[in-house]
């Protein structure tokens, strides 16, 4: 029996039993923008559907489960027989069957299917980081596969599947398949061209056995791997099958799990290739060419995760500065908390704008879309991953000492927020990629200036800021030096202009005035005072 000293008081209730989808008002829109109307009412039922059900008790239980109990590797069995498992908690095998079946690795066969996927790995990651790994994989593992049309054939269906088969067997067995990937070595890190790991042809055409180490493989239980290595003809990019097809292990030694920063759920390792059996993907010689368009995939779902644990952390501030009272006030009509939280929200809003409309440019799939995409997405990879460790920790100090707390579920977010900034190329990576681009694509750039033009005359700001863009555009002396600022203006004016187009004029009018006018601070809670913050909170607010 409780003291009398124990009441509890001016605490908010827990964020569970709501729909994350439909709450994100800046979600809803962009699926609502991008889906066309005969599709739209199945695929808003479909994201309300998981949006439910990330948002309950249960799901977020899970989450909690599954990082409590980190997956553990078994290398040998008790006989001495090697193993090379990894176990997952219970609950890791049910989040990770709930977004095979919700579709996150299908995309590539669904009508508006990037669009639809889009919003759900955005909607999934607010539950558990973690198991995105192996759908991002798997879905940006098809159009490296499309390279070779006999092993998109075989494979494809697989991977796309809405079936999550956990066993390990031969992959013509299963209902449904995943896949990982091993790129670099730790003698290289994202110089994949100094990988050492060999190649060496088998007497079956395009067969070929592997020996080296991978310093980095992501989702080891995965039923395949896409790997780069050195053949004959320089680095190729495989297929490594984790079992054969007569039953038997390829050779796949775990050397051991990486103890990571952020999620728990998730098994990262280092692998050890020793006569391992391989199938060539694409021409000899061509593997980063092969794979580009699996690191452009998962590129655009490290956007896509970011915004997700935004999102989260935001609506986690919002949630509890409406219940949370102080000096009389609720924390949310409190005028310096409000500036915060609409400083918050706009980031959050910016960035799922952003995600969404790179989504939509691949479901268009024309000439002038995907020319877009090859600079729009290194650059929203470069800003929206920079952006959210600060979201997270502001939003972590919105709720005081008990955003230090484990129990309410921030530090978590604010453990996985640097992630997507350093997967799949880091800051710099992703900055001398645009610089690249800039350098031999003026295709490119000129998709990127007729997309920010729709806005022009729509806001002074903007329209300065892309004048701003141009002069410096104009002069690429010397650019490697100043590639992230290069980076950071595209992917603001983007935002910019997306906002101007689609978002209510207070967001957009805000975001213009901060991030574009010069009018705002270095930190978070800086907006100017006339400002319409009050709508922009409400706006972020989520429905519990």
């Amino acid at each position: 029996m409780a003291g009398s000293t124990h009441t509890v008081t001016n605490q908010p209730p827990p964020l569970v039993g709501y729909d994350v989808f439909t709450a994100d008002r800046a979600l809803t829109a962009a699926v609502e923008r991008h889906t066309h109307p005969d599709l739209l009412d199945e695929v808003r039922g479909d994201l309300s559907a998981l949006g439910r059900a990330s948002g309950s008790a249960q799901l977020q239980e899970w989450g909690t489960q599954a990082n409590e109990n980190p997956p553990r590797l078994r290398t040998h069995d008790r006989h001495g027989h090697r193993l090379d498992e990894v176990d997952f908690h219970p609950a890791w095998h049910r989040l990770l069957g709930k977004g095979v079946a919700a579709g996150l690795t299908a995309a590539w066969t669904q009508p508006a299917g990037h669009v639809r996927r889009a919003a759900a790995f955005l909607v999934w990651t607010q539950v558990d980081a973690g198991n995105l790994c192996p759908l991002s994989m798997t879905h940006a593992a098809v159009p490296a596969l499309r390279t070779d049309p006999a092993l998109a054939a075989e494979w494809e269906p697989r991977l796309t599947s809405m079936v999550y088969d956990r066993a390990l067997r031969p992959a013509s067995l299963k209902a449904g398949a995943l896949f990982g990937m091993g790129m670099t070595e730790k003698q290289g890190g994202s110089d994949v061209r100094a990988n050492t790991t060999a190649a060496t042809p088998l007497a079956e055409d395009g067969t070929y056995e592997l020996t080296g180490h991978k310093w980095f493989c992501s989702a080891p239980m995965s039923d395949g791997f896409l790997v780069l290595a050195q053949a004959p003809e320089g680095l190729t990019c495989f297929l490594v099958p984790r079992v054969l097809a007569d039953g038997d292990r390829n050779v796949f030694m775990i050397q051991r799990l990486k103890d990571k920063l952020g999620n728990r759920s998730n098994a990262s390792a280092e692998v050890e290739f020793d006569g391992t059996w391989a199938r060539r993907v694409g021409e000899e010689g061509r593997g980063v060419r092969t794979i580009i368009e699996m690191v452009a995939a998962t590129r655009l779902d490290c956007v896509l995760g970011s915004a997700g644990l935004m999102r989260q952390a935001v609506a986690q501030a919002v949630h509890h500065c409406t219940y949370r009272e102080a000096f009389g006030d609720p924390l949310v009509d409190q005028p310096l908390m409000r500036n915060v939280l609409a400083d918050l929200a706009l980031e959050s809003e910016a960035a799922t704008t952003l995600a969404l409309r790179l989504a939509a440019a691949y479901d268009d799939g024309g000439e002038q879309e995907r020319a877009l995409l090859r600079i729009a997405v290194p650059a929203a990879k470069y800003w929206v991953t920079k952006r959210c460790p600060s979201v997270a920790v502001e939003a972590a100090e919105c709720l005081g000492g008990n955003g230090y707390v484990e129990e309410s579920g921030l530090p978590r977010l604010v453990r996985e927020s640097p992630l997507n900034s350093i997967w799949e190329g880091a800051g710099n990576v992703q900055a001398l990629d645009v610089v690249r681009v800039l350098q031999r694509e003026p295709q490119a750039l000129n998709a990127y200036l007729v997309e920010v033009g729709k806005a022009r005359g729509a806001d002074h700001r903007l329209d300065a800021a892309v004048k701003d863009l141009l002069s410096e555009l104009g002069d690429l002396e010397g650019v490697a030096g100043r590639a992230r600022r290069l980076a950071e203006r595209l992917a603001l004016v983007l935002q910019g202009s997306l906002l101007v187009r689609y978002a209510p004029s207070e967001v957009a009018d805000a975001f213009c005035a901060a991030r574009l006018g010069g009018d705002g601070g270095a930190a978070f809670g800086t907006l100017p005072s006339t400002l319409d913050l009050a709508s922009v909170v409400e706006r972020a607010r989520p429905d519990s």
